[in-house]
C-alpha cells in the first residue's frame, strides 16, 4: 500500500474517477462527500495526504483546510473549479500545500500527490516533537496523554476542555473565533453552539486559575475570539 489518502469531494463523478485512479495505483482512499464528513473522517484515522474541493456542503473547503492545519502538518491539495487568484491565495494562506484547478489531468494530479508525499515522508523521518510542553507559571501540557498539570497537580479537564486547550496552545498567537473553535472541537459547522464554546472556555480558565482581565494563558481578543499567550520555558 503506497499511502492513505482522504478525498473530500461532493461531485460523485469526479470523486469516483479520482478514487478509482489512485486505488489502481495502490493507494488506500477514503471518500467523503461533505466538509463535515471529511473533518470527521480526518479525526478518526491517520492520513498521508488530503485532497479537498472548495465548494462543499455543511463545511466548505476553506474551513476544512483550516481545521486540519490547526491539528496536523499533513499535505493538503485543493482541487477546485474556482480559478480566481484570490481563491488560490486564500487556500495557500490558510495552510494548503498546493492548488489544482479543474479540469485537470489525472497524470498531473498523480505527479503532485507523489511529490508532496515524498516531502511528507522526509518530514516524518525528522525527530519527533516533545510529548510535553512546560509553560511559565506552572502549566505543563502532556500532548500524548491528553492531560495538563498546574504546579505539579493534574487539572481535571473534560475531553472538550482539553481539546480547546490543545488547539489554542498548539497554535500560539492565532486568534480563533468561537465559530472556528466550535467547528474544530465539536466537529460541526453550525453556529448554534457558540454559547457552548463560551461556557467551556470559562470553565477552562477557572481550572487554569487564569483571570479574564489579566490572563497568562487564554486571552480574549474582544470582538474576535481567543488566543493562547502562554510562554513556553
Amino acid at each position: 500500500m503506497k499511502a492513505r489518502l482522504l478525498l473530500v469531494e461532493d461531485d460523485s463523478e469526479i470523486a469516483r474517477v479520482i478514487r478509482d485512479t489512485f486505488i489502481r495505483e495502490g493507494y488506500e482512499v477514503t471518500w467523503a462527500t461533505t466538509g463535515a464528513e471529511g473533518w470527521e473522517d480526518f479525526q478518526d484515522r491517520a492520513y498521508d495526504l488530503v485532497l479537498i474541493d472548495l465548494m462543499l456542503p455543511e463545511m466548505d473547503g476553506f474551513d476544512l483546510c483550516k481545521n486540519i492545519r490547526w491539528q496536523s502538518d499533513v499535505p493538503i491539495i485543493i482541487i477546485s473549479a474556482r480559478k480566481e487568484d484570490e481563491d488560490k491565495v486564500e487556500g495557500l494562506h490558510i495552510g494548503a500545500d498546493d492548488y489544482v484547478a479543474k479540469p485537470f489531468s489525472l497524470g498531473e494530479l498523480k505527479a503532485r500527490v507523489e511529490s508532496h508525499l515524498r516531502r511528507w515522508r522526509r518530514y516524518q523521518g525528522m525527530p519527533k516533537l516533545a510529548d510535553k510542553t512546560d509553560y511559565a507559571l506552572g502549566l505543563t501540557i502532556h500532548w500524548d496523554q491528553e492531560t495538563a498539570l498546574l504546579n505539579g497537580r493534574e487539572i481535571p479537564l473534560t475531553v472538550k476542555e482539553f481539546a480547546l486547550l490543545k488547539v489554542l496552545a498548539q497554535n500560539p498567537g492565532t486568534v480563533f473565533t468561537k465559530n472556528e473553535l466550535y467547528q474544530h472541537v465539536w466537529q460541526q459547522a453550525e453556529a448554534e453552539g457558540l454559547h457552548t464554546v463560551t461556557v467551556h472556555v470559562k470553565s477552562l480558565r477557572e481550572k487554569l486559575a487564569d483571570p479574564v482581565k489579566n490572563p497568562s494563558f487564554i486571552q480574549t481578543v474582544w470582538g474576535k475570539g481567543y488566543r493562547f499567550i502562554g510562554e513556553p520555558i
